[in-house]
């Protein structure tokens, strides 16, 4: 038999207020139509005056509990994927851990940006193999509207914030395609890329900092790399986009969304788009559009799917599994 890391629960959380694209008029040059056209996102949500990273994540983090019908003891370990942790330390992950009442295991977090929540669910998928954790919470959580320069109209419609979260347990499988749970994960990183997508802070320059993006570049790169992680990881197990039941892809650009569906040849009325409800939510958009691509009833047990992110670094990924 085959061990196989299988998704029991998922949930997610999103900021009370709901920003729609209307509102951001007063702040820079920007219309609805013009981010509508180029982006596909019509609103997204901010968190509120005080309430951090880690707050969204817990919420998220009860929300998947609560659908596995489980409770915070029946975890062994939390990864928690964010570029926008509370603290510079401790990490974010112990903040959730003694959020939701959790008194073993351990917990960390994961900073690969957009493509955090595809490191973090790999990395969580190695420690049920090695037999290091049976259950492992695995959460995307993001306050990005933090980092926003609002003079910069090119970046600051782009993004919003939120948390899905995601429980994988061990479980045994025959070893074939045809098993629940992770089946394939490929990451790669190219750090030549850096100035692509970056923010210009951080602890050692004593600045918080703001997002910088060369929009086109990242473009570019994405539709290329996201598209070969895939076929990578699909190739790992001997699986084509034909096989794939959904495409559940990080939630940039409703372009990038599509030219990558195109370069996979999966039509676009199998792939969960939310990105017109939430903008970029960073690490948080997979998990957010998997919970929500599950409460719409689209994803069902035994589907298979595919998701993939590119983000800063660059770093990017994709996880084949089934539900």
């Amino acid at each position: 038999m085959t061990i196989r890391a299988v998704v029991k629960g998922v949930g997610h959380y999103l900021p009370e207020r709901c920003v729609p694209n209307a509102e951001l008029e007063s702040l820079v040059e920007t219309s609805d139509e013009w981010i509508r056209t180029r982006s596909g996102i019509e609103r997204r949500h901010f968190a509120a005056e005080g309430q951090t990273t880690s707050d969204l994540a817990i919420r998220a983090a009860q929300a998947a509990l609560a659908d596995a019908r489980m409770q915070a003891d029946d975890i062994d370990a939390i990864i928690l994927a964010t570029s926008t942790a509370d603290l510079t330390f401790p990490s974010a992950a112990t903040m959730v851990q003694a959020g939701i009442g959790m008194t073993r295991g351990f917990a960390f977090d994961v900073q690969a940006v957009c493509a955090g929540f595809v490191f973090a669910l790999t990395n969580a998928n190695a420690l049920i193999l090695a037999g290091q954790a049976k259950r492992v919470l695995v959460i995307g959580a993001e306050t990005f509207s933090r980092l926003m320069d609002w003079t910069d109209r090119g970046t600051c419609v782009l993004f919003g914030d939120g948390a899905g979260a995601l429980i994988l347990e061990a479980q045994e499988g025959a070893g074939t395609t045809a098993d629940r749970g992770i089946l394939a994960t490929d990451l790669q990183s190219d750090g030549r890329h850096r100035d692509i997508l970056y923010v210009d802070g951080g602890v050692s320059t004593g600045t918080t900092g703001h997002l910088r993006m060369q929009g086109k570049e990242v473009f570019r790169h994405a539709v290329e790399k996201l598209a070969e992680t895939a076929h990578a990881a699909l190739e790992k197990v001997g699986l084509t986009g034909g096989d794939v039941d959904w495409i559940v892809p990080h939630q940039a650009n409703i372009r990038i969304i599509e030219a990558t569906a195109k370069r996979m040849q999966v039509p676009m009325d199998r792939v969960v788009v939310t990105v017109q409800d939430h903008g970029n939510t960073s690490a948080a958009s997979i998990p957010l559009a998997l919970s929500v691509g599950k409460a719409r009833g689209q994803i069902a047990q035994g589907d298979l799917i595919v998701t993939e992110a590119i983000g800063g670094g660059l770093a990017w990924g994709s996880v084949v599994l089934r539900w």
